[in-house]
This record gives C-alpha cells, structure tokens and sequence, in this order.
C-alpha cells in the first residue's frame, strides 16, 4: 500500500514537471525574466507551474484563467509558517489599511489593489478581504519578502527584503538600523551572525508572527503608572479608540482584530519575555532588560509631550475655535492623518506619525541620535508650536468677540467722548495759550 501511494505520488510530481515544461517554453518568449528567476530557484525542482496557477490556462487565449496565488496557497506546502503568518501583525496589514479613516480621501492607486502605488504597496502583506476580481495581481501577501518567482528563504532573511517597507516617514526602521552599531558591523563584516540583523529579532528561529511587545503605534492597555494611564487616555481617545468618557468605541475593535495594540499586560509581558531571551543571545539578562525599559521609558516621556500637545487643540475645539468637520465623529481625530484642516493639527499629525514613533522606534533600535534628534527634540519643538498657535487662536477670537459685543464709534462720538476725557480741556486751554503767544510774537515783529 505505502509503495502504491509512493508511486501515485511520483507519477503526479513527474506529471506536474512535464506540465511546467510546457509553460516555460511558451513563456520564454513572453516573459523570459520570469522563466530565468523560476528556474534558478529551489521550487522550481519540486513543483510545476500548475501547483500555484492551476491548470485553466493554456494558450494565449486563456490567459485570464490562471489563478493567482493567496496566502492559502503557499498554506498547501507551508501550513507551519502560514498559521505562524496568520497570527501575527502581517496577515492584518490590509485589514489595518483598510481602517484608517483618512483612507478613504486618498487616490485610488494609493490604497486599492490596483497600481499599489501607496499604502496598499506594502499593506498588502496582509490577507486582502475585498478582492477586485477586476485587479489580478498581488494578493499572494507571502511574495512580499519570498519575491517572485525565485521565492527565495536566503533573499527573505536579508535585512535588506525588510527595507522597501521599513523606511521612511512613519516606520524608518531600517534606517535605525543601519546606521546604529548592530547595522554597521552588519554593513562591515557581512551577515556573519555577530551582529543582529530583522530576522534575528522579529523572526527568531524562522518564526513568521513578527509580534513585538508594544507593536506598531507603542499602546498598550491598561497602565500601571496613573500619570501615564492619564495620558495614554488622552492618546486613545485622539484615536477615537475611547470615547470622551473612556469607555471602548468602535474603533477599539478595529485596533483588537488588526493587533496594532496590547490589550493585556500578559499579552505584552509575553512578546517582551521573548524578546529578552533574544537579547541575552549575546547580551547579560540585565543588560537586556535595562536597554527595553529604557524604551519604555522614553515612550512615558514622548506620550506626556504628545498628550499635553492633543489637549491644547482639544481645547480649542471645546471653545468653538476650531469646528469639527463635516463627517467627523471625534476631534482632534489623528487617523485623519494629512487630511485634517488646520495648520495647528498638521503639526499634531506630525508629533503623532512622524516624531513620537522615531523617539521610541530608534530607542529600541539602539540608535540614539535617531531617538534624540529626529524624534525627542521635534517632538518638542512642536509642542511648542501648537502652544504657541493655540494662543494666538485664542486671543483672535477674544478679538472678534471684543469687537462684536462693542460697535465702533462714530467720528461724532469719538469726538464728544474726547471733549469729556479727563484733561481734554487742560489739553485744549495749552494750546489755545501757544497759539495766542505765536500770534503776539508776530506782531511784534
């Protein structure tokens, strides 16, 4: 019987590469670069075309009805590291997208499964629920790092596979990286394991989960210290994720599916314990520790500065100086992202997406100039913008309310009422005698 099946599966393997064989001597003339990257990988000798792509198509004619692959499909030889992938941050990157608000104010290529010209480029890491039948390609979310059609594990475990996502406005990460001590003897001796490259961190023994303990946005609920529970409160409702009697809205579930938060001391003591252990490869526990809660923190830190920056705009916003927007449930409201609409909530965009994530982004990356100048320094910088424009704000509609309660007098009345002023006759009897002295003088003459 164990022959029998041996044998079924031999005859389907030889059958699959002489299907393949047919492929590629079509498509070397149609998209030889693909053949060439096929054949100079490993898949290439155990498979055949039809494994990912299904036996619809094949002829020119029929193009149209070859499959695409998904996650699921990889999940037919891989299902270890797809249910790893599955409970972890990546397989929600699309869900992620999908939720921000300001999504929907952006250029279709930007956020949709055609042209993957923006967010959705790298979003699409993550299992895409609402497919555009109409859009072919990307929905394979593993080709991200295993590009294709090499799908290379050696090319997956450079750091460099990382970059293309990683970098940047938001998320500089690799940037971090590369320019802290663990990049450059990574950059000046090669991956020769000394020093810790993504993979060795994120991906420890292969692992495709990618959990860190405080995730993407560095939130984590609840918090022990009152001071920065306080504040952690006013970033959460700035989210909409509480509402402004901190109970959980909508969005708290959004934030809960797609994992962009800890919702449990266990659950960040969990990824923090793994972390540590990674750590201690090649430092002392205690070191390791001391060097992650110097992170924390200088989240503590960047979320006082952060909170008190949110509830100078909330402020305007509760004296009528700023006016909600049409379709706003909360302001300030920062997953409107770069479509809010007043400069004082650009800066606070800023101090959210940009310089808050670079001060404990490049705390954890050990670079200190990063966390320091690029993120610590403009996050207060900003601070002092927003208090500074909050005030102005302020004062121009103390103004216009001045103004209004106070009509401007006419020329008639601004006359009388400097005829009754005190001294105005003194004033008028001084001049009246230096007239009639220059008069005297004259006539003397």
């Amino acid at each position: 019987m164990r022959r029998a099946v041996l044998l079924v599966l031999l005859l389907a393997a030889l059958t699959s590469l002489a299907s393949a064989s047919e492929c590629i001597d079509c498509h070397k003339q149609v998209t030889p670069g693909i053949v060439d990257q096929w054949l100079s990988g490993n898949m290439s000798k155990h498979i055949g075309c039809e494994a990912c792509h299904g036996v619809g198509h094949r002829s020119s004619d029929d193009w149209q009805n070859a499959k695409m692959p998904t996650p699921d499909t990889c999940k037919a030889c891989h299902p270890k590291q797809y249910e790893q992938y599955a409970s972890g941050k990546h397989y929600y990157a699309w869900i992620a997208m999908k939720a921000m608000p300001a999504i929907q104010h952006i250029p279709t290529p930007l956020k949709d499964l055609e042209g993957f010209k923006g967010c959705s480029g790298c979003h699409k890491i993550g299992v895409i629920q609402d497919k555009d039948e109409a859009y072919r390609y990307g929905s394979a979310a593993c080709d991200s790092c295993h590009t294709r059609h090499k799908f290379s594990k050696e090319e997956a475990r450079k750091p460099e596979a990382c970059l293309p996502c990683h970098m940047g406005f938001d998320h500089p990460q690799y940037e971090m990286w590369s320019t802290s001590k663990h990049g450059v003897i990574y950059s000046i001796e090669g991956d020769t394991g000394r020093a810790p490259k993504c993979q060795t961190c994120h991906m420890a023994n292969g692992n495709h989960s990618v959990m860190t303990a405080w995730g993407f946005l560095a939130l984590r609920v609840p918090e022990d210290d009152d001071e920065w529970w306080k504040d952690r409160v006013t970033i959460l409702q700035a989210l909409g994720v509480l509402d402004e009697n901190g109970n959980p809205t909508e969005r708290f579930e959004v934030v809960k599916a797609g994992k962009v938060a800890r919702l449990s001391k266990e659950e960040w003591q969990a990824e923090r314990e793994k972390m540590i252990e990674i750590c201690s490869q090649c430092h002392s526990e205690n070191f390791a520790r001391e060097q992650l809660e110097a992170g924390d923190k200088m989240i503590r830190e960047a979320d006082r500065v952060f909170a008190e920056a949110i509830r100078t705009v909330k402020e305007l916003y509760d004296l009528g100086i700023l006016e909600k927007p049409e379709g706003w449930k909360y302001a300030p409201d920062l997953l409107q992202f770069y479509e809010v609409k007043t400069p004082i909530e650009e800066e606070l965009y800023l101090m959210f997406l940009e310089y808050r994530m670079r001060t404990f982004q490049g705390a954890f990356h050990m670079n200190p100039d990063y966390s320091h100048w690029y993120g610590w320094a403009p996050m207060k910088a900003a601070l002092v913008k927003i208090k500074y424009e909050a005030e102005k704000l302020k004062a121009e509609k103390l103004g216009e309310e001045g103004s209004k309660a106070t009509p401007t007098p006419t020329a008639e009345k601004t006359e009388k009422q400097s005829e009754s002023a005190p001294g105005f006759g003194l004033l008028a009897g001084l001049i009246a005698i230096s007239a009639a002295v220059v008069t005297w003088r004259a006539r003397r003459r």
